[in-house]
């Protein structure tokens, strides 16, 4: 919260008020779904509902705690027009409806001049302390050994839906909280569709089978996708995945303090656009993970952020062609004064089941 408030100054704000779950867990620790934070130069007010009573008094550090019975936007308004100091407020336009809007404006019911906070706790968020990145380091070892346990199981005839349950049921095993996304299996040609949703389709032999998968850990997410092959992988299905190994390895290695989201995206790029395969990489090259799956920076094209230490990031090049199917590699890597920590240990090698 010091670190929000010391963008005071630059946004030209008198206060902040933030409606983002995940930025709110960030700044005072609570992880239930209803909850707004405002935070002025000495101060902060979290507001919540009855629900939450209990549970924000153990959560809630460097806030004041205000149970609302009428509505926490009309709560936090109400204290707006009461701090009559706070002319320029600053929040997140793009975390807010207009209909969130107007009943603010409603209960604030005095002249207030709302700024675009330009994102500003979500690039707090983009570099991790150690705590942050020892939760990811631990999620990350748990899709990891669960992959390696479904690798050793996945049999011609299990349904995606089945394997997506039984990895899930092995993250909670292993003592994560469930998983961070929807567990993407997707078999044969439907591995071609980067983001599929697993169905009762029996995975069959002589086809490939995408996972991408990840756990979620105090709070922190992981995130991982290995494609295996049912049977003796043919040629083609060989060469599509060293071109993607490569890529991978070439993004992981471009990632280090100084360098731009967008050269990352390049260097994995160009390794398919040398093996003639760039035009079936139909997404960035990986995204910033943490309390959220997909958070700021995005390694694509145009993203000129760059890279620092305490980031972690997602290297997760593919190729996806109609009627064959699709190849993911994704890790997990935390960048640092070295380059960057792989986190996700998994197997990366073509596993021929």
């Amino acid at each position: 919260m010091e670190r929000l408030r010391n963008c005071f100054g630059r946004l030209s704000a008198d206060a902040v008020l933030v409606t983002h779950l995940p930025n709110v867990r960030y700044l005072c620790g609570f992880s239930g779904s209803a909850g707004l934070l405002v935070v002025e130069p000495e101060s902060a007010t979290f507001f919540t509902d009855s629900r939450y009573t209990f549970q924000s008094k153990y959560e809630v550090t460097g806030a004041r705690v205000q149970i609302s019975k009428k509505g926490l936007l009309r709560a936090a308004g109400e204290l707006l027009r009461a701090r009559k100091s706070l002319r320029r407020v600053a929040y997140s336009p793009a975390q807010i409806t207009v209909a969130q809007k107007q009943a603010l404006d409603a209960a604030v019911s005095r002249k207030v001049r709302w700024i675009d906070d330009g994102s500003a706790v979500d690039k707090l968020r983009m570099i991790k302390d150690s705590s942050e990145i020892a939760a990811i380091r631990e999620a990350a070892a748990i899709v990891s050994k669960t992959f390696e346990r479904t690798a050793k199981r996945l049999r011609p005839g299990d349904s995606e839906l089945d394997v997506a349950a039984e990895i899930e049921r092995d993250f909670k095993r292993k003592g994560a909280e469930g998983p961070s996304f929807e567990t993407i299996v997707a078999s044969g040609e439907r591995t071609a569709w980067p983001h599929a949703r697993p169905t009762r389709k029996p995975i069959a032999k002589n086809e490939l089978v995408l996972l991408d998968h990840g756990a979620i850990l105090r709070g922190y997410c992981s995130d991982m996708t290995r494609t295996v092959f049912v049977g003796k992988a043919p040629r083609k299905i060989r060469s599509l995945y060293r071109a993607v190994l490569e890529a991978l390895e070439a993004g992981k290695a471009a990632a280090r303090p100084g360098v731009k989201a967008q050269d990352v995206d390049a260097a994995a790029r160009g390794v398919l656009r040398r093996a003639r395969l760039d035009r079936y990489f139909t997404h960035s090259t990986g995204h910033g993970v943490g309390l959220e799956i997909h958070e700021s920076p995005r390694l694509g094209k145009g993203d000129e952020t760059v890279l620092a230490e305490g980031m972690v990031i997602t290297v997760e090049p593919g190729v996806y062609i109609e009627g064959l199917g699709g190849i993911r590699i994704e890790d997990d890597i935390a960048v640092n004064s070295r380059g960057a920590e792989q986190l996700t240990t998994a197997p990366r090698h073509l596993i021929e089941l």
